[in-house]
């Protein structure tokens, strides 16, 4: 049951938004008396080291010549996005409120299914697009006074 589970988008989804839930109240806490800058880069040097961990022990380390250079140029083009996101977070949590700040940066959710749709040909039903619009409005909502 468990095993069946793990193999599943949806737990991993899940896990994954457990997880971004305690990266901003334990961020929101690391940047308090931190220039926002210097705890991304903090942040960075702890996911670089634990991201190389998960591969060298679940053997999944190879050569990067081994990539294709499209391959490469994307990974490189998204970990740039991934910076800039990152810097702008944690700059955010610097100045407001993490309760205001980490649902407006969900509306990269919004963005996600508007880019997949114009860029990757991915299709959203009517039900779909009410869903976005309304976690649209949800971010909002939550993040003015």
């Amino acid at each position: 049951m468990i095993r069946s589970l793990a193999s599943g988008w949806l737990f991993w989804a899940l896990l994954a938004a457990v997880f971004a839930a305690a990266t901003a109240i334990l961020a929101k806490v690391g940047v308090k008396d931190t220039p926002s800058d210097l705890a991304t880069l903090v942040r960075t040097l702890v996911v670089v080291a634990f991201a190389g961990l998960i591969v060298a022990v679940s053997g999944q380390w190879r050569a990067v010549g081994d990539l294709t250079p499209r391959t490469l140029a994307f990974l490189g083009l998204s970990g740039l996005a991934t910076g800039a996101s990152w810097l702008c977070y944690f700059r955010a949590l610097k100045l407001g409120e993490a309760a205001r700040v980490a649902p407006l940066d969900k509306l990269s959710v919004v963005l996600v299914a508007i880019m997949g749709v114009a860029f990757l040909g991915e299709q959203l039903s009517w039900k779909n697009w009410v869903g976005v619009a309304m976690i649209a409005a949800g971010a909002v909502l939550v993040a003015i006074r």
